[in-house]
């Protein structure tokens, strides 16, 4: 089995990346948290002792490396099939194989799984029967929430484990062995780097180990043998990199979540750190105008109203003069929206208001509301005794009741003591006294 796993590591032409790939865990680097001296992965892994799992993470931080290495360490079949390029044909046929290993020689196999959240339901689903049975070890990786994207079903035969981003010192370290390994490596290659160089394709990585091992296998490819590297080779290899950021996956829902709480927590610095890191990595200038219209009504609501009509201006902004100025505007409406005085009063009034109604009876509106259009809305009292506010005095109809009569005391909005909503207060606790007034003459006419 030995053999089968080397054959694995070595058919044709491949990659610096997938030749480095560890095949103990002394060569595992990263991931404490789990391969560490008495973590769970770790002592799967030195005992033999192992349940179906799913690898959590983004590109590049070692999921299909640990898969292969458990493998190995199993002296079990490794089956690896992509959710990407397969299909419901291709499961039927890792499950074949895996049942025929098992009957003809009793081995036992792991099958991987790799973007296992792009299959659907009923793919999901095929594989449950074989994880129950023992036809298999099941190894799923995602990039992807898999409380979002898998099914409950396949979550409840598997357990998740996270894999952190790697550090600019992880990547380093592996790039470092890359170099001195004379068997998988490019100790041949006479690379020349410094400490800074290696620290410089390290960070440009960007947590991602594959693409460290790339940039560092093209630059072997730029320089010539026992040739110092130069920083004009290193901008050739970096020039074109982009970070890791993908529009629809857990990287962008991390960022955009660390810009909205840096906004709510009144800090401008960290909301354009953000927004710049989000623009540099692809995003939509105008998602995150969208998003500063959610903030300026959840987050700022009635403290500051003109938050949202500066968020507005900063979307026609970039509308009409294109990303060069439109994003200075989109940072400007954030920076102040930033610095603005903070209230969820009215999100969290609404958020009540909404859970009431579905909560409570339809309650019927009260005949002093109800509209009279026709004779008949009237004959039946429809609007009847309704005090039209612009006659009363101070514009407002002390003690009037504007709620189903069941619940006319419920009360939604708590304006904060923050910026123009501490004026509301004022407004609105006024209006409350004169509602008692009303009460109180209301109440000495009938005694």
């Amino acid at each position: 089995m030995d053999d089968l796993f080397a054959d694995q590591q070595s058919t044709g032409y491949q990659p610096l990346a997938a030749r480095m790939r560890p095949t103990n865990l002394s060569e595992y680097i990263g991931q404490s948290h789990l391969v560490g001296e008495g973590r769970p992965l770790r002592r799967m892994v030195e005992t033999g002792h192992c349940h179906s799992f799913i690898l959590w993470g983004p590109p590049g931080v070692g999921k299909t490396t640990f898969a292969q290495l458990l493998s190995h360490a199993l002296d079990a079949q490794f089956i690896e099939i992509s959710a990407v390029m397969s299909g419901v044909k291709e499961i039927r046929a890792a499950v074949e194989q895996a049942q025929q290993l098992r009957m003809m020689k009793g081995a036992q196999t792991v099958l991987f799984v790799d973007e296992v959240h792009r299959f659907n339901k009923s793919q999901q689903d095929a594989f449950l029967p074989y994880i129950e049975d023992g036809t298999f070890l099941f190894i799923g990786a995602t990039t992807e929430n898999p409380a979002f994207e898998l099914n409950s079903a396949l979550l409840s035969r598997a357990r998740v484990y996270r894999l952190k981003t790697p550090t600019a010192d992880d990547i380093q370290q592996v790039l470092q062995r890359a170099l001195t390994d004379s068997e998988k490596g490019l100790a041949s290659a006479g690379l020349l780097l410094s400490d800074n160089d290696l620290a410089i394709l390290a960070q440009a990585a960007d947590g991602d180990i594959r693409r460290g091992l790339n940039f560092l296998e093209i630059l072997s490819d730029l320089v010539e043998p026992g040739t110092a590297v130069s920083h004009d080779h290193l901008e050739d290899v970096l020039g074109g990199s982009v970070r890791r950021y993908d529009r629809g996956g857990d990287v962008f829902y991390d960022q955009i979540s660390a810009f909205h709480k840096s906004v709510r927590g009144s800090s401008p610095d960290g909301a354009l750190y953000w927004m710049a890191r989000m623009l540099d990595g692809g995003c939509d200038p105008l998602y995150i105008a969208r998003r500063l219209l959610a903030i300026a009504s959840e987050d700022i609501g009635n403290a500051d109203p003109r938050a949202l009509q500066i968020g507005l201006n900063a979307w026609d902004v970039f509308e009409r003069v294109g990303p060069g100025e439109g994003n200075r505007a989109i940072a400007q409406a954030a920076v102040y929206m930033a610095c603005a005085p903070k209230s969820n009063a009215v999100y969290m009034a609404f958020k009540q208001a909404m859970s009431d109604v579905a909560s409570q009876p339809s309650y019927e509106v009260p005949n002093h509301l109800r509209n009279a259009p026709t004779s008949l809305a009237k004959s039946m009292g429809h609007g009847e005794e309704y005090r039209y506010a612009h006659n009363e005095e101070n514009g407002y109809a002390a003690g009037e009741n504007y709620l189903p009569e069941l619940i006319s005391g419920a009360r939604y909005y708590h304006p904060t003591e923050r910026g123009l909503e501490k004026k509301i207060a004022d407004k609105l606790a006024w209006l409350s006294e004169l509602d008692s007034q009303s009460l109180i003459q209301r109440y000495s006419k009938t005694q």
